[in-house]
């Protein structure tokens, strides 16, 4: 990994904030010294897979895609650094992210775009701004999501909030619609779900540090829950075979139903992470 692949917030008292180039994917979010992101003990980078772990960024497509790779290309492109870290007065630290359309994403995908990603560093605080811009003369439809993937001590005590009594698609039952009855969610084995409709904050315990995250999200209607758990941690093999249990990925997006943008027209999302308690 080179040091110009890597942007760097960073605050201060062990607050800062890392950005691969490569899908300006967020690989480390520390807070007063405490890691929030994780990334995979095999992570690969060679700035053409797809980083495993961090916040990679899904676009135009969730899942499997008949245009191009899963999940689309935005994440394994390397994005320019429009922004470079700026700090305002009260010590926030800003850089912003573009990525454009090129002759390779066209052969895919034949639509022109520009999306726009700014990350703002608080003090226990971690903002994300995504803005998709239609370009061209013609409509598109689109699915995005930002692929959180938290690192905590043993994701067999973490609990997530604000789900209960929601619909979910359950991808590891063939798609499977069902309703979770749960008041908090928790994870002891394999998990593929998206969420449909689901509240604009979750709280996520049991954490790093045994602290509480709150995920707060804006015009991002869905949210997926994954861990593949023991037996497809094994079989993948950038990642490590016990990684699963220190992971959970809680996922805001817009993934259920595409969404169509007209030529000239925009569509803006925001996700951001607080540390509670």
């Amino acid at each position: 990994m080179s040091a110009t692949d890597v942007v760097t917030l960073d605050r201060g008292n062990g607050t800062s904030c890392r950005i691969h180039r490569f899908g300006a994917t967020v690989i480390s979010w520390m807070c007063k010294n405490e890691e929030h992101i994780f990334v995979s003990s095999k992570a690969i980078f060679d700035n053409k897979k797809a980083i495993r772990g961090g916040i990679p960024i899904v676009f135009p497509n969730f899942g499997p895609w008949e245009c191009g790779p899963q999940h689309g290309f935005a994440r394994i492109r390397t994005w320019q650094l429009s922004q470079p870290p700026t700090k305002d007065s009260t010590g926030n630290i800003m850089a912003t992210f573009t990525l454009e359309d090129t002759e390779d994403t066209r052969k895919m995908w034949n639509h022109r775009f520009k999306l726009t990603y700014k990350m703002t560093l608080l003090e226990e605080t971690l903002q994300m701004e995504f803005t998709i811009e239609n370009t061209g003369t013609e409509e598109f439809a689109f699915t995005c999501l930002l692929h959180t993937y938290f690192r905590v001590p043993d994701v067999r005590t973490v609990t997530i909030s604000s789900l209960k009594g929601l619909t979910y698609t359950d991808k590891v039952k063939d798609d499977a619609k069902d309703v979770e009855q749960r008041d908090l969610v928790s994870i002891q084995e394999n998990v593929d779900r998206v969420y449909i409709d689901t509240p604009t904050e979750h709280a996520i315990g049991n954490t790093a540090g045994g602290k509480t995250l709150l995920l707060q999200k804006y015009n991002l209607p869905d949210t997926v829950v994954w861990n593949p758990w023991q037996e497809k941690a094994a079989a993948m093999a950038d990642l490590g075979d016990d990684d699963y249990v220190t992971m959970v990925c809680v996922e805001a997006g817009a993934v259920a139903t595409p969404h169509t943008l007209a030529p000239s027209h925009s569509f803006q999302a925001r996700q951001t992470f607080v540390v509670s308690a």
